[in-house]
């Protein structure tokens, strides 16, 4: 009987980080561990961490009754191109959890999500496709995220808050909540740097550091 094959594409440092909690959460669902591997434009060695490193040509070609996969790229961009290359060839999109995030009320995530653990989700929040939230990173309630927004880790997105597409939020950074029907703005691919405390709107593209953050000029 052909079975479901599952990958997580990216075999360095973000998808060695997904890859024991897709095992761990197909173990639960009674999925073997083979039917598990890594995806990556350059394979490089063999075997990764015990599972097989495969092109995706290589991936397409193993038989299965359907394909899923992850992406764990942390380069948005990089990871909206492939996303929409497994759409073209019949991928489905995976979200992969670990076993103690917290979800909380009224809250839809969208496809191809990666949350690690210690990740939170409040209430009432809405987060588009292939969002990553890296380890104990939160969303409070009342938030909007849109796709392929990325956490590292230790994120704090307080309530009221917007995020449009493709933003980058720094590890540790800290977003001071909105109000209701005033939201904080986080613009599209906007850049939250390590640390920062973000007090204000952030603009589309644009890159702030510091408590409270400011606009990052390059001299």
């Amino acid at each position: 009987m052909t079975l479901p094959l599952f990958a997580v594409f990216g075999a360095s440092g973000c998808g060695r980080g997904i890859m024991p909690l897709a095992r761990s959460q197909l173990e639960r669902e009674d999925i073997a561990a083979e039917r598990l591997v890594f995806v990556d434009d350059q394979p490089g060695d063999g075997l990764v961490n015990g599972h097989p490193v495969l092109r995706y040509e290589e991936f397409l070609q193993i038989p299965a009754s359907s394909r899923h996969i992850v992406v764990a790229i942390a380069n948005s961009a990089v990871r909206e191109q492939i996303a929409t290359r497994c759409l073209v060839d019949g991928v489905q999109q995976w979200t992969v959890a670990a076993s103690n995030v917290v979800v909380m009320d009224d809250v839809k995530v969208g496809d191809g999500a990666a949350l690690s653990p210690f990740v939170t989700l409040t209430s009432n929040i809405r987060i588009g496709k292939c969002f990553h939230a890296n380890l104990y990173s939160y969303v409070e309630h009342d938030c909007v995220i849109g796709d392929f927004v990325t956490f590292a880790p230790g994120v704090k997105c307080n309530g009221n808050v917007h995020i449009e597409d493709h933003a980058y939020i720094g590890a540790g950074a800290v977003i001071k909540q909105g109000k209701p029907g005033q939201p904080r703005v986080i613009g599209r691919g906007a850049l939250v740097g390590m640390g920062a405390v973000v007090t204000r709107d952030v603009p589309p593209g644009t890159t702030v550091v510091g408590n409270p953050a400011k606009t990052f000029l390059k001299g």
